[in-house]
């Protein structure tokens, strides 16, 4: 199926504000002791900016959650670039995501926040855009490619209150199987939705063709 058919009806006008949040506070330990946030791919930028700039590139609203101490010019993040520190963030994805939309449920304006990986740089600025102009205040959008469901997620503002609840490791998976009957899934040609780098050798995936529709 083609990313500009979805497996419900996509409503047009007018779209919803989303917002973008590039989650880069974890350890990555399986990485080794090297930062993968700072890991440089083929074109010079850093993972971390890649990814980054793919998310800023479709959402005007993004934000980047980083760890208390991190210096966002070393992982290669421009100096406008609007960050959340994270204070949980060693207690795992789960509580930095809590932070993070903490932070952001007490602003104005946002009705869906699209939440991405800081590892993730591969996905389709089509497919982004495609979960932007489905998005909605009280649904879970989540692509699919293969069959399977991959990254990013996007939660309407009915759902971030409990994003706001979350602890430990587990991040939004646990309000996504509270709510399944929220979830609409949305049907891409982008094996990039599955993409991401635990480990050092995963760079090199990151050079291999994907289908972007």
């Amino acid at each position: 199926m083609s990313p500009s058919k979805a497996a419900f009806p996509i409503r047009e006008i007018p779209p919803v504000q989303v917002a973008a949040l590039v989650m880069a506070a974890g350890r990555s330990r399986r990485f080794g002791t090297a930062d993968k946030r700072r890991a440089r791919l083929a074109d010079g930028r850093t993972l971390l900016a890649s990814a980054v700039q793919r998310a800023a590139g479709t959402f005007a609203d993004c934000y980047v959650v980083l760890r208390e101490e991190d210096d966002p010019a070393a992982l290669g993040l421009s100096p406008d670039t609007r960050l959340i520190r994270a204070l949980h963030a060693d207690r795992g994805l789960g509580s930095s995501l809590a932070d993070a939309v903490g932070v952001l449920d007490g602003m104005p304006g946002p009705e869906a926040l699209v939440v991405l990986l800081g590892d993730m740089p591969g996905i389709a600025p089509s497919t982004l855009a495609l979960l932007g102009r489905a998005a909605s205040q009280d649904t879970i959008l989540c692509p699919v490619y293969g069959r399977r469901r991959g990254h990013p997620v996007v939660f309407g503002r009915a759902l971030w209150p409990e994003l706001a609840d979350l602890h430990g490791e587990r991040g939004g998976r646990e309000v996504i199987c509270r709510h399944a009957s929220r979830v609409r899934e949305i049907h891409v040609e982008d094996a990039g939705i599955h993409r991401d780098v635990d480990m050092v050798g995963d760079l090199a995936s990151l050079q291999e063709p994907s289908r972007h529709g």
